[in-house]
């Protein structure tokens, strides 16, 4: 399988120099997916304004390798937001990739399926299959890329931040084929205006959209990952703005209790602008929180 893998990211760069690599994050039929309906296809829409793609119903899960000119050995695995109904693949996935590279990290963006009962025999579980996946490939074949297995990381906007929360807290309740009994578990996080909790401070379109409209207790203890830290957890940046109207700022606030509670590192910054959705550039104070991650990683030798 290795030597599959390696003709065909050889077979694709030699097609097109330029070209982004694209692997698909499984072979054959997916685990616990379902034929979706003749009319349910993925879309991609460009913003008129900025020309930044996004996508719906996604089918066919895949990684975007982003491969630096002088790569450090650190990767990073990188979810898209959307509340779960969409994909900010551009806004928050490829143009963060390329900043990765300019400090020479690899970075993968991860195009996740997005919860249905159209395409998955369990919703709720789909898009951490597709996270949990991820991890496994760039683990499995960090010789490939020049990765060091343990440098690897996750990261995620707003609801792909509670993906990539819901992998650093649930990364050993395996919902993919692992018959090598490799570490899922992410070396470090990075939660960006992330959804933590489906408790009292939610983003009720995330909620609803994994869990349907009436959850149970249980599930949505599950789905909060502030309940879940321990002393493995791995630690953590966040950045969250105080005025935000879509993810109350609570969810970072939670977590990074919940992280200190346990002992484990992590760093918070909160702005007092920006509201939801900026991005890398929240345009209404004068920092740079991509600098301040990039301090983050160098003080944790990530780098």
């Amino acid at each position: 399988m290795k030597k599959l893998l390696l003709a065909l990211i050889l077979l694709i760069t030699l097609a097109n120099a330029d070209a982004q690599q694209v692997i698909p994050l499984y072979k054959g039929k997916i685990p616990g997916s379902k034929n979706p309906p003749a009319d349910y296809k993925e879309t991609a829409v460009v913003a008129p304004t900025t020309g930044l793609t996004s996508l719906s119903k996604v089918t066919d899960p895949t990684l975007t390798i982003f491969q630096p000119a002088k790569p450090n050995g650190t990767a990073v695995i990188i979810c898209p937001g959307g509340g779960y109904s969409g994909l900010a693949f551009d806004k928050e996935g490829v143009l963060v990739a390329k900043r990765f590279n300019e400090i020479g990290i690899t970075a993968f963006v991860l195009k996740y399926r997005l919860p249905s009962d159209l395409i998955m025999d369990d919703k709720s579980f789909g898009p951490l299959q597709d996270a949990m996946q991820a991890i496994y490939l760039v683990r499995k074949n960090a010789n490939v890329w020049g990765i060091n297995p343990n440098k690897i990381g996750i990261m995620g906007f707003s609801a792909g931040g509670h993906l990539a929360g819901s992998l650093s807290v649930h990364y050993g309740d395996i919902k993919v084929q692992n018959q090598e009994n490799i570490s899922l578990r992410p070396d470090f996080s990075i939660l960006i205006y992330g959804v933590i909790s489906f408790r009292e401070f939610t983003h009720k379109g995330s909620l609803t959209r994994l869990l349907g409209e009436n959850p149970t207790t249980e599930q949505r203890n599950y789905w909060s990952s502030e309940l879940h830290v321990n002393a493995q957890t791995p630690i953590t940046f966040m950045v969250h703005s105080n005025n935000d109207g879509t993810v109350p700022i609570k969810n970072s606030i939670m977590y990074n209790e919940a992280l200190t509670k346990n002992k484990v590192s992590s760093e918070l910054h909160i702005y007092p602008t920006g509201g939801h959705g900026f991005g890398l550039y929240n345009k209404t104070v004068q920092d740079d929180w991509f600098q301040r991650l990039q301090n983050w990683i160098t003080t944790n030798k990530l780098n």
